[in-house]
């Protein structure tokens, strides 16, 4: 069940995964001991998300977090991974000029933070932290920090024109620079396409089986979310009376191709 190669990987590795058509696994982690185990199965990028603010603070959206709550538990999470690479969210309100969002994203770095991800098309943010020398991870689609102007956790891209504009926003994120991109909630066969066109992996949640990749809320995987499970998740737990082989499942299914499934995946 534990990785082979305990080196710790890198872009370049990450890379090299989407180009010789191997999937990626991801998954939330928020502290040291769940980070020790994610690790220890093989997870390949451990996301210390926003998404703290509901699984962990039990808020009903990602907005409350504070950058000092994403400074503590990327530190908690680093402490215990040796080869899954880090990525840590820039959270709500925490990237509203290129400066601030460099100074906030390098206190992510320096807790070891390999990444840090964003959400949007913020063009001239992302280029300015790109330029100091700390990698981006584009995330569209559905953008849980936007949620009072979007009104609810709806798929996104489903009529032509919102999908061109999908698109056309993941072209210029890869031209701008950004190393990653997550796509959250929008069709399977959009996300196949953009997929496709972009030189630079594509992790999917809610997006389909044609991703680079696929990310979960660990607390989701395991069923214990206080909130609502959505359509895209999958009990791993309830397959196996042990949380390691819960993990280990989820880790296997992506990488043979077998998550998600149709049943988990949207379509127009």
């Amino acid at each position: 069940m534990q990785a082979a190669n305990r080196k710790p990987l890198t872009l370049i590795d990450l890379n090299k995964m989407k180009q010789e058509n191997i999937k990626i696994s991801c998954l939330t982690a928020y502290d040291a001991s769940f980070s020790a185990l994610l690790d220890h199965v093989g997870i390949d990028i451990l996301l210390v998300g926003d998404s703290l603010g509901m699984t962990i603070q039990g808020h009903s959206s990602t907005l409350p977090v504070s950058l000092v709550d994403m400074i503590y538990h990327t530190r908690c999470v680093n402490r215990t991974r040796k080869r899954s690479f880090l990525i840590a969210d820039l959270p709500f309100m925490t990237y509203p000029t290129p400066l601030v969002a460099a100074k906030n994203a390098m206190q992510l770095i320096q807790q070891g933070a390999q990444m840090v991800k964003l959400e949007g098309l913020k063009l001239d943010i992302i280029r300015f932290i790109i330029d100091q020398g700390i990698p981006v991870c584009g995330h569209l689609g559905l953008l849980p920090q936007s949620i009072n102007q979007l009104g609810s956790y709806a798929v996104q891209g489903k009529t032509a024109a919102d999908a061109e504009a999908l698109l056309t926003a993941a072209l210029a994120l890869e031209a701008e620079g950004v190393s990653l991109l997550v796509l959250e909630c929008v069709p399977a066969q959009l996300a196949k396409t953009i997929t496709a066109q972009l030189n630079i992996p594509v992790i999917g949640i809610g997006a389909g089986i044609d991703c680079d990749g696929q990310v979960l809320v660990l607390y989701d995987l395991l069923n214990i979310s206080i909130k609502k499970t959505p359509k895209f998740s999958h009990n791993f737990l309830q397959e196996t009376h042990s949380i390691e082989q819960a993990v280990a499942n989820y880790h296997n299914a992506v990488k043979n191709r077998e998550f998600p499934t149709p049943e988990h995946s949207f379509y127009n």
